[in-house]
C-alpha cells in the first residue's frame, strides 16, 4: 500500500494506494470481479477495516457523484463524500488516481487520457468549490518513458493544460506523463497543497498495469475517508 505522509498529516483522513498484494501477502484484483472480501482487505491495508468502500463504474469521463453510503454509486469517474467513515475508491490499471480532501468532504478521481481531457478533475473540483482549501494527492500511474501515444491524446489533454507540462517529444511518438498532467491540472483549478506518488505502473512488479498485460491485468485501487 502506498501512502504519502503529507496527505494525511491533519489526522482526520485515511487513505491510500493498494497493490498487487493486500497486507497479508495474498494477490488483491480490485477490478469488476472484486468480491466484498477484497473491499474488506483493501480497507484493512488503509487502516480502515472497519469502514465500507463506495465505488463508481468509471467511464473514462467527466462526470461526478456524490456517495451517501457504500457499494456501486453510479456511472461517473468521480466520487465525493461528506459522510464519516465511509471510503470512497476509484480503480486504476496505468490511469491516474487522484484523492483530494478538504473540511469536511473527501474525493476520488479517475483519470485516464480520456478523462484529463474530457476535463474530469476540474470537473470534480467545481463541486468542491465551497469546501475550502482543498489537498490532493496523484497515485501510481504509468510514466512518461513507458507511455508512447499518438497525437490525439496530447491534443486531448492539452485543451487544458500547456503541452510543456506533460510531454516529451522526440524522433518518434510523443511520450506523455499522465500524472504530471494531473498535477497540472490540478494547480490550473487553484490547488497549491499537491503531492504525489512517483511511481509507475508499467515498470513496478507490485502494481498492475494494462500496458504491460493487456486484458489480463487486475486493477489496483485508491481509497480515501473521514475518520471525524
Amino acid at each position: 500500500m502506498f501512502t504519502h505522509a503529507n496527505f494525511s498529516r491533519s489526522g482526520k483522513i485515511v487513505h491510500g494506494f493498494s497493490t498487487r498484494l493486500d497486507g497479508a501477502s495474498r494477490r488483491l484484483d480490485l477490478g469488476a470481479g472484486a468480491s466484498s472480501e477484497d473491499w474488506a482487505a483493501a480497507a484493512a491495508a488503509v487502516g480502515a477495516p472497519d469502514m465500507a468502500v463506495a465505488i463508481i463504474s468509471q467511464v473514462h469521463g467527466a462526470g461526478v457523484l456524490w456517495a451517501t453510503g457504500p457499494g456501486l454509486v453510479g456511472e461517473a469517474d468521480a466520487v465525493l463524500s461528506r459522510e464519516v467513515g465511509l471510503l470512497l475508491a476509484v480503480r486504476t490499471a496505468d490511469c491516474v488516481p487522484i484523492l483530494v480532501a478538504g473540511e469536511g468532504v473527501v474525493g476520488a478521481i479517475h483519470a485516464g487520457w480520456r478523462g484529463l481531457a474530457a476535463g474530469v478533475i476540474p470537473a470534480a473540483l467545481a463541486e468542491l468549490d465551497s469546501f475550502g482549501a482543498l489537498s490532493a494527492v496523484v497515485g501510481p500511474s504509468i510514466c512518461m518513458d513507458c507511455y508512447e501515444v499518438d497525437e490525439p491524446v496530447v491534443e486531448g489533454i492539452s485543451r487544458w493544460i500547456p503541452e510543456s507540462s506533460f510531454v516529451r517529444r522526440g524522433s518518434g511518438r510523443p511520450h506523455v506523463d499522465p500524472g504530471a498532467a494531473a498535477v497540472a491540472q490540478l494547480r490550473a483549478s487553484g490547488l497549491t497543497d499537491i503531492t504525489r506518488v512517483e511511481v509507475c505502473t508499467s515498470c513496478d512488479p507490485r502494481l498492475w498495469s494494462h500496458r504491460q498485460s493487456g486484458a489480463a491485468a487486475g486493477r489496483q485501487a485508491g481509497l480515501v475517508g473521514r475518520l471525524c
